[in-house]
């Protein structure tokens, strides 16, 4: 059954929020709509809809209007067998010692001890390391354990599928390790996860908003916190992370595009933290920052 999209682009996430209230009364009702804000400086938010029917052209119209929005683009969108396509598209990735693949791609794990193999489900993408910013985190954190740095205590915030978090178990059997996500469904997918990749007992999961969590906060303070998000949450948490990791341990941040990275180290900067690398994967940026 083919489904259809309604996407359109507006200034403001208040106009856009309402927006996509406005469209959740439609009818044909939608199946879903999401609003996300351009990460390129324009102010703009996207406002998208989808749909087991065409949608009302007339109605988006209207909506589109008094919104002070674009005109909505409308398309059809095919069958797509999700899964496959997923699997035909991640192929395993390397990061300096870490192996990332899926179930499917099981006979191409390379053998040896300075190998660190992490399987993710092939049926969740985010976070399998093929994006620059998880890429970026894996590197940086290999980078750091080459140069016989042993973090005691570790949080990962905004975990996903908990790579970062079970890289960090994976490699230090010693560590306390943690991963939060603010979204209960990132939170089971990071625990099956875990739970493949025999780590049970090794990683805890919790479902946080950011550092706002009894457990997390009792734990520190940690000697590294991945945080691989958006540059918005990254800059408004800069005074939570500086404040919960120890003097002289480090945040690995990612999830904020290379222009974005000035502002982002500026305010961890005036957080009472340094740079201590930058490194940039296509047009995407992950920072090492210490607490000094």
């Amino acid at each position: 059954m083919p489904t259809y999209s309604a996407l359109t682009t507006l200034p403001g996430e208040d106009a856009a929020q309402s927006l996509a209230a406005a469209m959740e009364r439609m009818d044909p009702e939608p199946t879903g709509v999401g609003v996300f804000e351009i990460e390129d400086g324009s102010g703009l938010w996207e406002v998208g809809g989808y749909f087991l029917e065409p949608p009302d052209a007339v109605m988006l119209e209207v909506l589109a209007t008094a919104f002070g929005a674009k005109p909505f683009a409308l398309s059809e969108l095919p069958e797509v067998d999700w899964v496959a396509h997923v699997r035909r598209e991640l192929s395993p990735v390397e990061a300096g010692r870490f192996f990332v693949y899926g179930s499917h791609d099981a006979d191409k794990v390379p053998q040896g001890a300075d190998r660190v193999p992490l399987q993710i489900e092939a049926t969740v993408a985010f976070g399998t390391g093929h994006h620059g910013t998880t890429l970026g985190c894996l590197l940086a954190f290999d980078r750091l354990l080459s140069a016989g740095w042993r973090p005691a205590k570790v949080a990962d915030i905004g975990c996903g599928t908990a790579v970062l978090a079970m890289a960090a178990a994976a490699t230090l059997p010693d560590a306390l390790v943690i991963a939060s996500d603010i979204d209960r469904v990132a939170v089971d997918v990071a625990e099956a996860n875990v739970a493949i990749n025999n780590l049970e007992g090794r990683v805890e999961c919790l479902e946080a908003a950011g550092l706002d969590h009894a457990r997390l906060k009792a734990a520190g303070p940690y000697d590294l916190i991945f945080a691989n998000i958006l540059k918005g949450p990254l800059i408004e948490l800069s005074p939570a992370i500086a404040t919960h990791l120890a003097t002289g341990g480090r945040a690995i941040l990612s999830g904020l595009l290379s222009v974005q990275a000035d502002s982002v180290i500026a305010a961890y900067v005036a957080a009472g933290m340094t740079l201590n690398s930058r490194d940039d994967i296509g047009e995407w940026s992950t920072l090492v920052l210490q607490k000094i």
